[in-house]
């Protein structure tokens, strides 16, 4: 696992979800999505899991936008917005509709506990790396120099508390969400345990 094998999607969809999270996310938040995409890519190549890396792409770029104040909706989960804003996007991209759900998709479910890889595996890889970047979950999984580098490249600038914040205030507000039900079953611990921060 190298961070030079990592192939980047260069298509205008992919630039222009850069473009947006870099536009709207906070540093450590447009941080968190890059390593997401990088981590999913990563663990996705080594272990034989086809992907498609503009879907995945994307969807890293956008799956906390419901996070950030201009998205964050009051009638749905976080998640749920960045799904919506998410088919938005793609359709402005030009993807059929089809695609555009599969980018809702992928984002709604990287909350889920568990996404089959068979059905969604770039719902899967983005499961799996979010958990892995916010609280340092199968961390064995990616040798320490691979995640050292990755680190170095995108820094972590205080995402932990940063996210904590973030789903304290979605589970105050959203009390039926799956952030609200996270905080209840004490991912505040489990972000300031993260082996990524040490």
């Amino acid at each position: 696992m190298r961070f030079a094998d990592i192939v980047v999607p260069e298509t205008p969809a992919a630039r222009a979800a850069l473009e947006v999270a870099t536009a709207y996310c906070s540093p450590a938040l447009l941080n968190h999505s890059v390593r997401a995409y990088l981590w999913a890519a990563a663990y996705g190549a080594v272990n034989g899991i086809a992907f498609d890396a503009e879907l995945l792409y994307v969807s890293s770029m956008l799956h906390d936008i419901g996070l950030v104040r201009e998205f964050d909706s009051h009638t749905v989960p976080f998640e749920e917005a960045g799904g919506h804003l998410a088919w938005v996007f793609c359709a402005a991209a030009g993807w059929p509709v089809e695609r555009r759900v599969r980018a809702s998709e992928v984002i709604v479910r990287h909350m889920w506990d568990k996404v089959d890889v068979s059905e969604d595996p770039e719902g899967h890889l983005l499961e799996l790396s979010t958990g892995l970047d916010i609280s340092g979950r199968r961390h064995e999984a990616f040798p320490v120099g691979f995640r050292a580098e990755v680190l170095e490249r995108y820094p972590r600038l205080g995402i932990g508390p940063e996210f904590a914040a973030c789903f304290g205030d979605q589970a105050e507000r959203k009390p039926d969400s799956l952030a609200a039900l996270f905080v209840r079953d004490g991912i505040a611990g489990r972000i300031a345990a993260n082996i990524l921060d040490r």
